[in-house]
């Protein structure tokens, strides 16, 4: 094994642990930063592709403004951290086994796609990449929409956080 296949298993189990934190652990505060986690895995495997910009964007957008959105809501709208609920509810093997089956499909489907056994060609370096995304972000015909409809769902996400924690106040 080459020391690259190592890392990419190592920050896949990272990966595949928190995330599994994520959804099992009790306290939400605990949860986000078990997010925070994944997500830094993410933006090592973005490294180790070479892909930099997409690496910082993930710690910037994701780690930077996400989770710590997250944490804030949680802070501002709970007055208990510690969820009173089971984090699995009776139909948890149901939903094991639908997530197997769809992923069963999926891989079945990528399989016989010829396209997922070629090995991607290696990167143009005369290409400037950071250029062509943001002139796609940026393009009416592009992810502009996109783009936007997430920065107004963080918006409305901010604002109805807000007016959660003045009304928990008012009690």
């Amino acid at each position: 094994m080459q020391i690259t296949q190592i890392l990419f298993l190592i920050f896949a189990a990272i990966i595949l642990g928190s995330a599994f934190k994520v959804v099992t652990t009790k306290k939400m505060i605990h949860a986000a930063f078990w997010l925070i986690v994944t997500l830094f895995g993410v933006a090592a495997l973005y490294a180790m592709l070479n892909a930099g910009f997409m690496a910082m964007v993930q710690i910037v957008v994701y780690v930077g403004a996400i989770a710590i959105l997250f944490i804030f809501a949680i802070m501002l709208t709970r007055k208990e951290l510690l969820d009173s609920a089971a984090p699995l509810n009776k139909n948890w093997g149901v939903a094991a086994l639908f997530g197997l089956l769809s992923f069963g499909g999926l891989y079945t489907l990528l399989r016989n796609w010829e396209g997922f056994s070629n090995k991607a060609s290696a990167l143009s370096t005369d290409v400037d990449m950071i250029t062509e995304l943001g002139t796609a972000l940026v393009t009416p015909n592009a992810y502009l929409l996109p783009f936007e409809v997430a920065s107004v769902l963080l918006l409305a996400a901010l604002i109805g956080a807000v007016y959660v924690a003045n009304e928990a106040k008012s009690d």
